[in-house]
């Protein structure tokens, strides 16, 4: 992740927090939370693409939903590359 990161205060039960500072490791709390945020993101943004799709075609496949993840993954891919060559990604 290139971009500048920035403060920011949350709130979460204790045991949460606490789990997680546990696991977080080396790298630290903020990077485990962000790693745990940015794949709720995936899930979401794979979640919201199924439901165009399924309003458009009906019910997907399971191979349909791993080709609607996979599309994720290369879009997200191609927009890290982008954003890392310093070019604009909008």
């Amino acid at each position: 992740m290139s971009e500048p990161t920035r403060k920011y205060s949350i709130s979460m039960p204790r045991d949460v927090a606490e789990a997680a500072r546990a696991r977080s490791g080396p790298s630290g709390l903020s990077a485990y939370v962000t790693a745990a945020v940015a794949r709720q993101i995936e899930r979401d943004n794979l979640a919201e693409l199924i439901a165009v799709a399924e309003a458009e075609i009906g019910p997907l496949t399971a191979e349909e939903i791993r080709e609607k993840g996979d599309f994720l993954v290369r879009a997200h891919k191609e927009e890290s590359a982008i954003a890392e060559d310093g070019r604009s990604v909008a």
